[in-house]
């Protein structure tokens, strides 16, 4: 139990490494902000504040694609703002951004192209067709199928609060809400997963890379 814990720690810590705070933070900045100064000026911080976390990012040399994520996803979302004088408005890329993610999954499941195997194939760069084997698609299959449900729930709720032009409330629950559940989706994800893998019976990513021969150990840890 104790490997499996540690193992679901590393799993979470490679895959939101980065992201918390270049993705969540300037929202939650974005409402404080508007709460206590106008539209434009929240605006204004929220741009200066994601320039500041690309900028650290890229003097650190650390991974800048959530840093350039959530500058553009700032800026388009300022942009939006700003044309209508909008507050709310700010929040149309998180709504589109659900909406899209549910339509890839939905479209990758049909295809058998699962959304998980492309994830983890870009997350670890294991080889895409070790993800596409019938001893081992199944599992990210229904992974993605799990997926498809958590971005079909983000999707309706983002809508249903949108569409009552609550900024506050879309901030906390889109936050607080949202990130938990994440990582909830993210350990069962895992979990079942490594399990699935096992009742498959495939070989493990690197019985695969070395070309070994049956009967498998399959995949113990990395999913």
């Amino acid at each position: 139990m104790r490997q499996i814990l540690k193992d679901i720690y590393s799993e979470l810590i490679l895959v939101l490494k980065g992201k918390t705070l270049d993705t969540l933070i300037p929202p939650i900045l974005f409402a404080i902000t508007l709460s206590l100064f106008d539209l434009n000026i929240a605006l204004i911080v929220g741009l200066f504040f994601s320039s500041i976390l690309f900028m650290v990012r890229f003097i650190k040399k650390d991974k800048k694609r959530y840093a350039i994520f959530g500058f553009l996803g700032v800026g388009i979302a300022a942009i939006f703002s700003y044309l209508n004088q909008s507050a709310i408005t700010y929040f149309i890329p998180d709504v589109l951004g659900s909406g899209i993610s549910l339509l890839v999954a939905i479209v990758s499941f049909i295809m058998r192209k699962p959304l998980a195997a492309y994830v983890s194939h870009i997350t670890r760069g294991w080889p895409i067709d070790w993800f596409l084997r019938d001893d081992v698609r199944p599992a990210y299959q229904e992974v993605t199928l799990i997926w498809m449900i958590y971005f079909l729930f983000r999707t309706v709720l983002e809508t249903t609060i949108y569409l009552t032009g609550s900024v506050n409330q879309f901030v906390w629950v889109n936050t607080l809400l949202g990130l938990p559940l994440l990582i909830f989706i993210l350990t069962v994800s895992y979990v079942y997963g490594i399990w699935r893998l096992r009742t498959l019976k495939g070989p493990g990513v690197d019985e695969y890379i070395n070309k070994k021969e049956p009967p498998y150990k399959g995949q113990t840890k990395g999913f």
